[in-house]
């Protein structure tokens, strides 16, 4: 757009983008192939461009987890994998749903949607680690004596703080000083979100090795590598750079 005077004005700056005027460029592929079209239904978005593959690999992730559960006689330990694998498949619709937003509108419907998902998947997943407390508790079970319990407890930590900053943010953004600070932030979250991701993926992958899934689920290494593999090819590929500050 030009002024009077024939001088090109400034497109007006989003906070959300720190200033970057194309946000619908995803990390692979053209402008515009993981965007959420104007007058398509939010829901679209979890299946848009390589979502489809992540959503996929997550069904997989939970039939295979809770076929190898009802499998088997079930006991206290089993609301753990139950849970914890829900939650993943949770977890993965709130960053799914929001990634193809970039006009206002959407961003705001995606972010409601994306913080009811996150609290719904924060609730699964305190099932799963009471579970396996009162079950530790009732039988002297040892704590920490795998890779799997270490891993547990570090996502466990971030989990909670990615939720306490991402909720605050949204809903208190006075405690950074006005909804401007916040928005400045996002990135941040946005950022630790992926990696958090990566974390959950490796916790869900060491639960092999551990003695219930030896002597009872019976899940493979290999499938639960495919698995996350194939989650992280859906999900990575969908990441607007701009909303990373890039």
């Amino acid at each position: 757009m030009a002024s009077a005077t024939g001088i090109p004005q400034q497109p007006p700056i989003d906070p959300d983008t720190d200033g970057q005027v194309d946000d619908t460029e995803p990390l692979l592929g053209r402008p515009g192939d993981a965007s959420q079209q104007d007058d398509a239904p939010i829901i679209k978005n979890l299946i848009l461009g390589t979502g489809v593959l992540a959503e996929g690999a997550a069904l997989l992730l939970v039939a295979s987890v809770w076929a190898s559960v009802f499998l088997n006689p079930v006991i206290l330990f089993s609301i753990h994998p139950l849970a914890q694998s829900l939650g993943v498949l949770v977890l993965l619709q709130s960053i799914l749903v929001l990634q193809p937003t970039h006009t206002a509108a959407q961003k705001q419907v995606g972010q409601k949607i994306h913080a009811g998902l996150n609290l719904l998947a924060f609730v699964t997943f305190l099932v799963g680690v009471v579970g396996i407390e009162v079950n530790k508790f009732r039988s002297n079970g040892p704590h920490f004596h795998s890779v799997h319990g270490y891993l547990g407890v570090i996502t466990s930590i971030w989990i909670l703080i990615q939720y306490l900053v991402g909720f605050t943010m949204f809903g208190v953004p006075a405690l950074y000083g006005g909804e401007a600070n916040a928005k400045k932030i996002w990135k941040y979250h946005r950022s630790s979100g992926y990696v958090l991701l990566l974390l959950m993926l490796a916790t869900v992958t060491s639960a092999v090795e551990t003695d219930y899934n030896k002597n009872v689920l019976g899940l493979k290494l290999w499938a639960m590598i495919l698995i996350s593999v194939i989650m992280v090819v859906g999900v990575y590929p969908r990441i607007k750079k701009q909303k990373l500050g890039f």
